[in-house]
């Protein structure tokens, strides 16, 4: 086993590299977005879809509401009666309900258009949390506006179609 001689000169370099690097480590995961759950604390699929976003790189905290509490945060949230799913979250100010893709949500943030969140009504089959995305019924990200008017954000079809 050859031993490494430690010089003042390779102390030095090593200090001051660590130096830098300890702020710009700690400036990275700062940066990484963080994300809020509120979900019914049976549902399974919600779980899934809270793993994938942190597979992705997300913050992801979660807090359990059943019932009437989860209905009282959507509507707070501002998400309109007709697309709502499982669950709400909350991410930068917006809201992101139901399975709504990583990327999406990335994008949205990019983005930072004015308005209240995203959107994937009900639970299609195949989105993420939902089962396999090879097996994806056809569904929408929607986009929702200030003025509560939804518009498709991102498309995606059913799988095995071609695009």
């Amino acid at each position: 086993m050859e031993k490494v001689q430690l010089t003042r000169r390779k102390l030095l370099i090593f200090g001051s590299s660590s130096m830098f690097a300890a702020p710009l480590a700690a400036l990275a995961a700062s940066t990484l977005p963080k994300i809020h759950v509120v979900k019914n604390p049976q549902c399974g699929c919600c779980n899934a879809w809270m793993n994938i976003l942190a597979e992705k790189g997300f913050n992801v905290t979660a807090e359990d509401r059943s019932g009437s509490l989860l209905n009282k945060f959507k509507i707070e949230s501002g998400v309109p009666r007709e697309m709502k799913s499982c669950h709400t979250a909350k991410v930068y100010g917006y809201f992101i309900e139901g399975h709504v893709p990583a990327s999406d949500i990335k994008r949205l943030i990019a983005s930072h258009p004015d308005a209240l969140g995203l959107a994937v009504p009900a639970m299609p089959y195949g989105s993420p949390g939902m089962g396999p995305e090879d097996e994806r019924e056809a569904f929408d990200v929607f986009i929702i506006s200030v003025n509560g008017t939804a518009e498709v954000f991102q498309h995606y079809p059913k799988a095995g179609i071609p695009v």
